[in-house]
């Protein structure tokens, strides 16, 4: 065997090449014709040859399953039933293919029975997609071990890809197809029909928007969903349906009676519960699960006095009572290419398919009457000469040859007439004969005529799909309500969580958690060791923690999401991801209900500004840069609380100068706060001059009231400090 040098990449290359086209076009897309992957497909096929058909009894699902992954597709037989399962959820299909007996699952998120309990058979749908096949309405392949034969792709009356939808994630592309209403979709395709330059703002008159089999509320625009439909990208917003029932002393409360699609319920009311614990619902009193056939989950609110519009924008926001439904119609089309198509050009790629399979079946219903005429023909030449041709069967032991030179018969019509039985010899058979010759011959021009003439093809696709429409016109209410975009609701925090008083503590070593109430037993303050004490701040659960480091960025974090508990807490580093040359320097609190007071932010080379506290919070988990620190680093962030600011630096020369000098800002490096030869900024503090300057000595608060000697303007070096300030130049 010879050996073949390769460069590895060409290899790798090479195979992973054809791992992807096998994973798009034999797994992951479904056909734009049929709305089918492969699995389906071949689920679909094997029911039908097991004569499953919705006149028919139920066969076990291991069954099916052992004729799908045995004949058609070897793969797991865990996948294929899991494929099997879907088809046959009404909560997953707007249009069901497999009618299932037994467990199939639930709404709840509960997985169906094994295959060896469950039952299940073709419904109706099922059917008006593979209806044709036997007509060579489409090509067939070789299964792979080459035994038996599978369909390219069905037949489709109708556009099951819109219709059901479907799901999937490729190597490299993914698809998100919602499903649609089918008297709706329908009725979009015969108005293409008939108007084929119908532009897609208009196909949404037809088709405003998907039909989910759950029901719910599309709250998205119009001029979204044109988008969306026009792109073939897009995303829907979907809402959970509710009302309010009133009590008895205007108690009130609220039943949600249809969920978002593909939410399992049991999920859902787990995390309401987990959130109710949480205490990140405060004005929801209590949920109660009373469902039975249909969906019915009671919420109270704590208060009557609550807005049930608030409470419910609050469970909108926080749980999945709200989704969003990607739109991305990536799909296979008939040359097996994959790719992003429009509505409007889905609709097409279905109506060329469905001309493909008119020509197809008219074909082959004329080639069975020309046979049947042929047959017919040589019957009634067969009654003319009567006699003849029964002498020439009792007297000649091969009479086929005479009679087809006699009476220019072909073979087949010389054998069919030595096949017939004697009882075809009356007078009345020959009557019928005539009558049917008549009926097929007529039947042929008007096949000829439709082959010909593509009005009357238009016209049969349209009756056809109309005829789909009364079909299944009871299943075709639309369940998915539309409606316009709510309007913004401006939620008090006091809805997302609750406003309880907390103690924030970090350690040295930046250990961070947060205890209940503002007064904290001396046990509770507790640390690793060699560790110990550096920020403890009163705040509420609604407060936002405010944490400005070295390289002059703040963070925020949500007071009621830090660890609490009566351990070490966890480390701040980790939890907003800090640089390893960054550090902490100060922690501040900011309340949406208090005053929005002024903060200094100032470097070590002594340039600062004042900023707002609101404008220090950040809406990104990466921070936000307030005080560019190029060459040096950010010194500190404190609450103005004075008139006069005083500034100390290494230098241990110390300023006071008034705080309207200092200019506010939104960012960047500030104007110069205080000139120093050498060192930089060491510390700073605010004052009224009425109450003097105080300093920590020891044990003792000292304090000087003569500030005159300091006081100047912003930007001059100082002198320096009373007699006994600190040598460690802190105040």
């Amino acid at each position: 065997m010879a050996v073949r040098d390769v460069k590895l990449v060409e290899a790798l290359g090479e195979r992973y090449l054809s791992y992807a086209l096998s994973t798009i076009i034999q797994r992951s897309l479904p056909d734009v014709r049929d709305g089918l992957k492969p699995v389906h497909r071949r689920i679909l096929y094997a029911m039908q040859e097991l004569n499953l058909s919705p006149k028919t009894g139920y066969k076990k699902c291991a069954r099916v399953v052992g004729d799908v992954t045995g004949k058609f597709h070897p793969h797991g037989e865990d996948a294929a039933y899991d494929a099997l399962v879907r088809l046959a959820q009404d909560f997953s299909m707007r249009l069901p293919l497999v009618d299932g007996q037994g467990n199939f699952g639930s709404i709840d998120g509960d997985p169906a029975a094994a295959r060896r309990y469950t039952e299940a058979r073709l419904t109706p749908a099922a059917m008006a997609l593979m209806e044709g096949l036997e007509q060579n309405a489409v090509d067939f392949r070789n299964t792979y071990d080459g035994e038996n034969a599978e369909p390219l792709v069905m037949p489709a009356s109708f556009p099951n890809l819109l219709i059901n939808g479907a799901s999937g994630i490729a190597v490299g592309m993914a698809t998100s197809i919602p499903p649609h209403n089918f008297e709706e979709v329908c009725t979009g395709l015969i108005a293409l029909i008939r108007k084929p330059q119908l532009s897609t703002e208009e196909l949404a008159h037809y088709i405003p928007g998907p039909d989910f089999p759950t029901g719910g509320i599309l709250v998205e625009s119009r001029e979204s969903i044109l988008k969306a439909y026009e792109t073939g990208r897009g995303s829907f917003r979907l809402r959970a349906k509710w009302e309010v029932e009133k009590k008895t002393n205007g108690q009130y409360q609220i039943v949600i009676t249809e969920i978002p699609y593909q939410v399992p319920k049991s999920k859902l009311i787990e995390k309401i519960a987990d959130l109710l614990d949480d205490k990140k619902l405060p004005l929801l009193g209590d949920l109660r699960e009373e469902s039975a056939d249909t969906i019915r989950l009671v919420l109270e609110p704590k208060s009557r006095t609550i807005d049930p519009t608030v409470l419910m924008e609050s469970l909108f926001r926080l749980t999945d009572l709200e989704v969003r439904i990607p739109l991305n119609m990536n799909v296979i089309d008939k040359n097996s290419i994959p790719g992003v198509m429009t509505l409007k050009q889905v609709l097409e790629a279905f109506y060329e398919h469905r001309l493909d399979i008119l020509s197809r079946t008219t074909r082959f219903r004329l080639d069975k009457i020309n046979h049947r005429l042929e047959m017919l023909e040589g019957f009634l030449i067969a009654y003319l000469n009567l006699d003849e041709v029964i002498r020439l069967i009792r007297e000649e032991d091969n009479p086929s040859p005479l009679m087809q030179q006699r009476w220019g018969l072909s073979e087949n019509q010389a054998e069919a007439i030595l096949n017939m039985r004697l009882r075809s010899l009356r007078k009345l058979e020959e009557i019928e004969i005539r009558t049917e010759h008549a009926n097929l011959t007529a039947e042929k021009e008007g096949l000829l005529a439709l082959l010909d003439n593509p009005s009357l093809q238009q016209k049969k696709i349209i009756q056809e799909l109309e005829k789909l429409q009364k079909q299944f016109r009871t299943e075709s209410q639309r369940r998915t309500l539309l409606s316009d975009p709510p309007e913004e609701i401006e939620i008090p925090l006091q809805a997302m969580a609750e406003r309880e008083p907390v103690t924030i503590v970090c350690s040295e070593k930046g250990w961070i958690r947060v205890l209940k109430g503002h007064t904290v037993p001396a046990n509770e303050m507790k640390y690793k060791d060699g560790d110990q004490e550096r920020f403890i701040l009163r705040a509420e659960t609604t407060d936002k923690l405010l944490v400005f480091t070295t390289l002059g960025r703040v963070y925020s974090l949500d007071v009621d999401k830090l660890p609490g508990g009566r351990g070490h807490g966890d480390p701040l580093r980790l939890t907003i991801s800090l640089a390893t040359d960054e550090d902490v320097v100060s922690l501040l609190t900011h309340s949406p209900f208090g005053e929005d007071k002024q903060v200094l932010v100032a470097s070590r080379e002594g340039r600062g500004f004042l900023t707002s506290r609101a404008g220090l919070v950040a809406q990104t988990r990466g921070g936000k840069q307030i005080l560019m620190v190029e060459g040096t680093s950010a010194a500190l962030c404190r609450e103005v609380t004075g008139d006069h600011i005083a500034l100390i630096g290494k230098n241990r020369k110390l300023l006071i100068f008034k705080i309207e000098e200092i200019p506010e800002m939104t960012r960047g490096r500030g104007v110069i706060l205080q000139r120093y030869k050498d060192g930089g900024l060491s510390d700073a503090t605010f004052l009224t001059l009425e109450e003097g300057l105080s300093w920590k000595s020891g044990e003792r608060t000292r304090c000087e009231k003569n500030l005159l000697p300091w006081l100047g303007k912003r930007g001059q070096g100082g002198r320096l400090p009373p007699p006994g300030f600190p040598r460690t130049n802190v105040f």
